[in-house]
């Protein structure tokens, strides 16, 4: 079946009543001795009805850690039999069950601890909800088994404790592949979330389930998402530059792939960024071959780890200043993908001043430029 016959039939899946997709694929893109796990995984969307442009995003309903959820039962000394209500329509599931598919367990906000406050005997929980800044601090990085160890013991029925709880919120990842190229599939590219805080080591919910318990043959319950504010231009002899770097790639792949198939004559420009370039440089072959093709007309890629002065994307752009200015001059479209706390910003502030460098443009001037091209559409942002 083509892309096109799947447009023709609104698919019965949605966020609310999502598709069970099967996992063709589950790669790590990093190579050995990589301090990252970045998965490359390929869904089978066949029956779904479903069909996606890039720049769309796909939602995954994910499940919690098992791990975390017998450690909660154990504190706790919960039945992970007993029947607890799962929401406003007074569906029931077995507690274990709940935990697992149906909660919250990750993040802590201020609302439950509030709410937990008025059902523990402890002073410490007490005093920590009067102060705001105490609070705040508590809250980031903790989980919901913090709270239940830390501030017992709790004049709480395991049914009251579970109604704090909210429900467990789909993650949306950018899709990574064009569906013109990969006919019913969809791909993604997905960095595992692993770190220490607070004595413990935190897991991303959905991603180290995407990276740990998620095997080729099994399903996984997805939708669309659709991003109309992050669409390659209508015609195909623009030219495009893509800043994306880690998991930010994921997007570009899917322009690229798109670009293929539909013969854009346009030229494309990536800036690709990691931590090294011998087991980090996701998709290196493949970009590289659409090098070759001249698909792809410019890689600059940047690898923070490789040298004794940190290297990221902006400083690339910043070497290219002259030659990227006059893209932008001749009507490229500047797309970004990834990080929002920190390289999107710094790409953006690089990009005014190069845009003030070049254009011999006052800040206010190079700031109205970068804002113009905005308003064409041609200054998008898929940050997270």
């Amino acid at each position: 079946m083509q892309a096109t016959d799947v447009e023709k039939v609104p698919s019965l899946f949605s966020r609310t009543n999502p598709f069970q997709a099967r996992v063709l694929k589950n790669v790590n893109l990093n190579g050995e001795g990589s301090s990252k796990e970045t998965r490359h995984i390929e869904l089978s969307l066949q029956g779904s009805g479903f069909s996606y442009e890039p720049g769309d995003c796909l939602g995954i309903v994910p499940y919690n850690d098992p791990e975390l959820v017998t450690l909660i039962l154990e504190v706790m000394k919960w039945d992970a039999d007993t029947t607890v209500v799962i929401n406003k329509q007074n569906e029931t599931l077995p507690l274990k069950e709940a935990l697992l598919k149906h909660f919250e367990l990750t993040l802590l906000s201020k609302k439950i601890v509030q709410q937990a406050a008025e059902l523990s005997e402890s002073k410490e929980l007490k005093q920590l909800v009067a102060d705001a800044e105490k609070m705040k601090a508590y809250t980031h990085g903790r989980d919901l088994l913090d709270l239940l160890s830390e501030f017992g013991p709790w004049k709480a029925s395991v049914h009251e404790i579970v109604a704090l709880l909210r429900k467990l919120p789909p993650r949306l990842y950018s899709v990574a592949s064009s569906l013109a190229a990969n006919p019913e599939e969809v791909h993604l590219t997905i960095g595992a979330v692993h770190y220490m805080a607070h004595g413990r080591e935190r897991k991303g919910v959905c991603s180290v389930m995407c990276a740990e318990r998620l095997n080729e043959g099994d399903t996984i319950p997805v939708f669309i998402q659709v991003n109309k504010h992050f669409r390659l231009p209508e015609t195909l002899e623009h030219d495009i530059i893509m800043v994306g770097p880690g998991t930010g790639i994921a997007p570009f792949r899917s322009f690229i792939q798109e670009r293929t198939v539909s013969k854009a004559t346009g030229k494309a420009w990536l800036f690709f960024g990691d931590q090294r370039a011998a087991t980090d440089f996701l998709y290196q072959q493949e970009l590289e071959q659409y090098l070759q093709a001249g698909v792809l007309t410019k890689i600059d890629a940047a690898f923070s780890r490789d040298t004794d002065q940190k290297v990221y994307v902006q400083h690339n752009m910043q070497e290219n200043s002259r030659e990227l200015f006059a893209w932008l001059e001749r009507g490229a479209y500047f797309y970004v993908c990834g990080d929002k706390q920190n390289m999107a910003k710094d790409v953006h502030n690089t990009l005014i001043d190069i845009i003030e460098k070049e254009g011999q443009l006052s800040r206010e001037d190079a700031e109205a430029y970068l804002n113009g091209l905005q308003e064409q559409g041609r200054y998008q942002r898929d940050v997270y």
